[in-house]
């Protein structure tokens, strides 16, 4: 054999291996190479977005957790005053029902010194009739003199 169509030979089993090679093989391996570049960088944008919306929603859940932290202050102020009113509300009450006590006392009181009165003037006019009767050395008739014990009973 010779060696120059050896070298022949093989050059061109080379340069067919070669065209084979870009024919059959390198397409497919370009063709995975290029998806897995694809892939990786979707995922390298996916970790980006959800970087992005991590931190997006962390200062949403910051915000939420300040309007839930100032409407908390709100309904704690509202029942501070509320408990205010119903505390101001119960004092007037039990003010009103201690004057009406009070009230209901001093009327009643007013009655029985009127009672008192009247029961000490009639005690008055029995006794006067008593001592008048003790003085005449006869008995007076309280339904003959009612005119004159009415006088007296009025006059005391």
């Amino acid at each position: 054999m010779n060696i120059n169509a050896t070298l022949i030979a093989q050059t061109i089993m080379f340069i067919l291996f070669v065209w084979f090679c870009m024919k059959f093989v390198w397409p497919p391996i370009m063709q995975a190479l290029s998806d897995r570049k694809k892939q990786i960088a979707d995922g390298l944008a996916a970790g980006e977005r959800g970087k992005q919306e991590l931190e997006q929603a962390s200062k949403s859940a910051a915000d939420e957790m300040l309007i839930a932290k100032q409407k908390a202050a709100e309904i704690l102020a509202q029942a501070e005053k509320r408990s205010s009113q119903v505390v101001e509300e119960a004092k007037g009450l039990a003010q009103e029902e201690g004057d009406r006590i009070v009230s209901m006392a001093k009327a009643e009181v007013e009655q029985e010194i009127v009672r008192a009165r009247e029961a000490l003037r009639q005690n008055v006019a029995d006794l006067a009739v008593a001592g008048a009767a003790k003085i005449l050395d006869r008995e007076v008739d309280a339904k003959a003199h009612a005119d004159l014990l009415k006088n007296i009973k009025a006059e005391l």
